[in-house]
């Protein structure tokens, strides 16, 4: 499918109900399913192309694993192959290629592990050839790179024979999803303690949980945009935790100040207008994900905006603080990096004009941008990258009152 042409549509009624449920969550009890020997009762799976993938491929006999464009994938699995001494070859996508693994492949190797590199250093394709004694337990890097190789070294520490200490330098970026991956291994009966910037894994067996995976709070966030730019709305969303273990439930907070309220009920949660601030600062650091999402928000309803963690957005699936700034100017929008700050200046929306939305491989560019519909037509390009995380989103477009054709 090239493109999705979506005719403007202000009122915003209906339910989500293809509403995935957690990619992160799931991902991660796949591989603790495995190292406690697929013994575990796992429900309510995430049907996004990433989680189905990483199911197909932890088991996989293959030598070559192609794991296409999925970041957590590559990342994961190259932990659990290199600490179960699987000798695999790990490959993806042009863009995978370009994303960097030398920081947890150096890690892997303090640890003792047997990696190369096939094609360019410090990137994918590479080969886990194999594990043979753990040489130290302790292992350091910086607390602001991306959590999924904290998370990686995490789940496949219990394997050694020491366990393992991880030390984060600095700053820790998107806390949250070390914390999912602490208490999941506690779940499956890990002793983890994760203190300040230290992590303590401990050398222990798995053993099989019972775990039926939550809503996705990153897919839960679209709809919050699309409730605070229609002029009307009411948008209901099914099995969203108020209590949950995803970071990305702070879109509660951050969109309550753009225009939404949210009212959690026992199997829906509901999403009604109320009236927004006029400026927005937020630091992205532990929830880079909803930057996607809130910064289109900001940029229609005329709201500036002044962000900080925003670095981890440059080795997405594309260059995401780029991709934002190229499409947001198409409604008029600029934004603009000073000393590690991102301010968002916003402008004129287009009249009556069909504004055409690039999304660069990346599902968030498209999900985040569609909301716009609400206040223009819109033409989606490349609307297949929603199967990503989120098969079911333009279908829910449909549900809550927007007509969709294919260009």
């Amino acid at each position: 499918m090239s493109s999705l042409l979506i005719s403007k549509n202000a009122d915003v009624n209906g339910s989500a109900s293809l509403l995935p449920s957690s990619k992160s969550i799931s991902n991660r009890a796949l591989i603790l399913n495995a190292l406690s020997g697929n013994t575990s009762d796992i429900r309510n799976l995430s049907t996004a192309r990433d989680t189905q993938l990483m199911q197909a491929l932890i088991d996989s006999p293959d030598k070559v694993i192609d794991i296409m464009d999925a970041g957590t994938t590559m990342r994961f699995l190259t932990a659990y192959f290199s600490l179960t001494g699987k000798n695999k070859v790990i490959t993806g996508s042009e863009r995978m290629k370009q994303r960097p693994v030398a920081l947890l492949v150096n890690a892997l190797r303090e640890i003792g592990v047997t990696i190369r590199y096939l094609e360019k250093e410090g990137f994918p394709p590479i080969e886990t050839i194999g594990f043979s004694e753990q040489k130290t337990n302790t292992v350091s890097m910086p607390g602001d790179v991306s959590s999924q190789y904290i998370s990686a070294l995490m789940m496949t520490a219990p394997l050694l024979p020491d366990g393992l200490v991880i030390h984060l330098k600095g700053k820790i970026g998107s806390r949250p999803y070390i914390e999912m991956t602490a208490a999941l291994l506690k779940e499956f009966g890990i002793l983890c303690e994760f203190n300040g910037n230290s992590i303590h894994v401990h050398h222990s067996e798995y053993q099989p949980a019972s775990i039926t995976i939550e809503a996705d709070w990153s897919a839960a966030s679209y709809w919050f945009a699309f409730v605070a730019l229609a002029e009307t709305g009411e948008v209901t969303l099914p099995h969203v935790s108020e209590q949950s273990l995803q970071g990305d439930r702070v879109a509660v907070e951050v969109m309550g100040r753009l225009g939404v309220k949210t009212q959690f009920g026992k199997n829906l949660t509901t999403l009604t207008k109320q009236p927004h601030n006029t400026s927005l600062e937020w630091d992205f650091m532990d929830c880079p994900d909803l930057a996607q999402t809130v910064l289109p928000v900001c940029a229609a309803k005329g709201i500036s905006g002044k962000f900080r963690g925003l670095e981890s957005l440059r080795i997405k699936e594309t260059d995401r603080i780029a991709a934002l700034q190229a499409e947001l100017a198409k409604i008029g929008a600029a934004l603009l990096e000073e000393h590690s700050v991102w301010n968002l200046s916003p402008g004129h929306l287009p009249q009556n004009k069909l504004v055409t939305i690039k999304t660069y491989h990346d599902h968030r560019m498209a999900m985040g941008m569609a909301p716009l519909a609400t206040m223009m037509d819109l033409a989606i390009e490349s609307p297949d990258v929603v199967n990503k995380s989120y098969p079911g989103f333009w279908e829910d477009m449909k549900a809550v009152g927007f007509r969709i054709k294919e260009a």
